[in-house]
C-alpha cells in the first residue's frame, strides 16, 4: 500500500473482528485504500488511507457499553476527516430483543445529525447475496431458508428466532422502523431516493432495505449518497466506494490490495461452533492434524494450553500447519453452557485459544487463519494487533490481511458461518503465497 496524503472518505464501526474485515474486503474491492484498527485508536493519531475500519468487539456486550465504544469510535473517525459513516453488523443480524443494533443506530444518528434527532434517517441492510444472504419483504433469507429456520435459531449468544427484520430491528428501538420495499429498489436509484423521503415524512429514522442481489446492493449504495450514516452487512459497501469516485474524491488503486510479504510457519485457530465452521474442521481432519480443545477439563484446571502447544510443537518442527478447535456441535455447546453458564463457557474458549495463539507465535508461527468473530477478536488482542493491512479475498467476506510493523503477521480472520468447506487450505495457500 502507498502512502496518500488524501484524508479519509469513509468511515467506518464493526461490531467484532471478521465483520470488520469483510467490509474493509468489500471496500479493497471497490478500489478503496483500506485499514482496520482492532480498538479505537489513541486520540491524535491519524491513519492515512480511503477508508477506515474501526473494529469493536461489541456485538454482545451490554448495550450501553456497546454505544459508549461506537460514539469513541465515531470521534476518531470525525477527526481523520471522514464524509460519511458506516455501522457494520453481521449478515444475519445478530442481535438480541435489547440490542445491540437499534441502540447504536440511535446514537449514532443523533451524534451525526446536523438537523436534529427528528430528521435523522439511516437504512439497515444486511443482504450479503454473494454469501446467500437476502432481504425480500423485509425477511432476510440464508440462501432458501428464513433466518429463523437456518441453524441462527441455535447460535449460543444471539439466537434468531424471527426472519421479519421490521419486527426484531423495533423491538431494538424507540424509533419509528419502516421498509424499503423491493418494488422500490428494482425501479432503481431514483425510486429508492423517493422511498426514502415518504418514511422521513411518516416519522421513520431507520428502513430495513429489501436486497436479492449485487444490482440491488449497488441501487442502495448510490441511492445512501446524501445519507451521512448507513448500517448494515458488507454488501452495502459495494456500491459507496463508486459514489466518491463519481464525485472526483476517489482514484481507481491498482494497489489497494498490496499486502507485505510475511516468512514464519502457519496454524490455524477455530472457535465458532457455526455450521460452516464444523464442516470446514471436519473437513480439515480428514487429512491434516488437529487437536481439539474441552472447554470442561479447561474449567477443572487441567493444562489445556500446554497440551495443544505440545501437540503442535510436534508439527511446527515439521513446518506441517495443524488445526487446534474448539468448534462443537450445537448440542455439544448447550451441554458445555449447561454446565458452565453461557458466558463462563465462552470466556473459556476465547481465553484458551488466544493464549495458545501466544505461544505458537513465540514458537515462530506468523501466519494465523482464524474462525470465529469472537475467537478472532480474542487471538488479534492476544498478539497485540492493533493495524492491519486489507489484501485481496480469499473467499467471499474473508480478505487476506496483514498487521502493520517492521515484523508482520499475515492473518485470515473468518466469520463462522462463512468460507467453503475446504476455506482452511485455501487461506493457507493464499497466506504462503503472499510471501513467495
Amino acid at each position: 500500500m502507498t502512502a496518500t496524503t488524501q484524508r479519509a472518505l469513509l468511515g467506518c464501526i464493526a461490531d467484532d473482528f471478521t465483520g470488520a474485515t469483510d467490509l474493509a474486503n468489500m471496500l479493497v474491492r471497490g478500489g478503496m485504500r483500506t485499514v482496520q484498527t482492532i480498538g479505537v485508536p489513541e486520540k491524535g493519531e491519524t491513519i492515512e488511507a480511503d477508508a477506515l475500519v474501526v473494529a469493536l468487539k461489541s456485538r454482545t456486550i451490554p448495550a450501553a457499553d456497546a454505544v459508549a465504544q461506537s460514539l469513541a469510535a465515531l470521534d476518531w473517525l470525525r477527526a481523520q476527516g471522514c464524509r460519511q459513516f458506516v455501522f457494520k453488523y453481521c449478515s444475519t443480524f445478530d442481535s438480541t430483543d435489547a440490542g445491540n443494533i437499534g441502540p447504536v443506530t440511535d446514537a449514532l444518528l443523533n451524534a451525526l445529525s446536523a438537523q436534529g434527532s427528528a430528521n435523522a434517517f439511516t437504512i439497515a441492510c444486511p443482504a450479503f447475496p454473494e454469501n446467500g444472504r437476502t432481504v425480500f419483504r423485509g425477511h432476510l433469507f440464508v440462501g432458501d431458508t428464513l433466518l429463523n429456520e437456518s441453524g441462527m435459531e441455535n447460535h449460543p449468544l444471539t439466537p434468531m428466532r424471527d426472519a421479519n427484520l421490521v419486527r426484531v430491528l423495533q423491538r431494538q428501538t424507540q424509533s419509528k422502523v419502516g421498509l424499503v420495499r423491493y418494488d422500490a429498489v428494482a425501479q432503481g436509484v431514483s425510486a429508492v431516493r423517493e422511498s426514502f423521503d415518504a418514511l422521513r415524512n411518516q416519522g421513520v429514522r431507520m428502513a430495513i432495505a429489501d436486497a436479492v442481489s449485487d444490482a440491488d446492493l449497488h441501487v442502495l449504495g448510490e441511492a445512501c449518497a446524501d445519507l451521512t450514516l448507513i448500517t448494515g452487512g458488507s454488501g452495502i459497501a459495494l456500491g459507496l466506494p463508486g459514489n466518491f469516485r463519481r464525485a472526483g474524491l476517489l482514484d481507481s488503486q491498482a494497489d489497494a490490495a498490496q499486502l507485505p510479504n510475511v516468512e514464519g510457519m502457519s496454524a490455524v485457530l477455530a472457535g465458532s461452533a457455526s455450521k460452516a465452521t464444523n464442516a470446514q474442521v471436519a473437513a480439515w481432519r480428514e487429512t491434516r492434524p488437529a487437536f481439539r480443545i474441552d472447554p470442561l477439563a479447561a474449567a477443572r484446571g487441567e493444562a489445556v494450553v500446554e497440551q495443544a502447544l505440545a501437540f503442535a510443537q510436534t508439527y511446527l518442527d515439521k513446518a506441517e500447519p495443524m488445526l487446534i478447535y474448539a468448534t462443537a456441535t450445537p448440542d455439544e455447546v448447550k451441554a458445555v453452557q449447561r454446565e458452565l453458564g453461557v458466558d463462563r463457557a465462552g470466556h473459556l474458549v476465547e481465553s484458551t485459544l488466544a493464549a495458545i495463539a501466544r505461544g505458537l507465535h513465540e514458537r515462530g508461527v506468523r501466519k494465523f487463519v482464524v474462525a470465529g468473530g469472537e475467537t478472532s477478536g480474542a487471538v488479534v488482542q492476544a498478539l497485540s494487533v492493533r493495524t492491519l493491512r486489507i489484501g485481496a479475498q480469499i473467499d467471499p467476506g474473508v480478505p487476506a490481511t496483514a498487521t502493520v510493523g517492521a515484523q508482520p503477521l499475515a492473518l485470515a480472520l473468518k466469520s463462522g458461518n462463512f468460507g467453503t468447506i475446504n476455506f482452511f487450505e485455501k487461506a493457507l495457500r493464499h497466506l504462503n503465497g503472499a510471501a513467495q
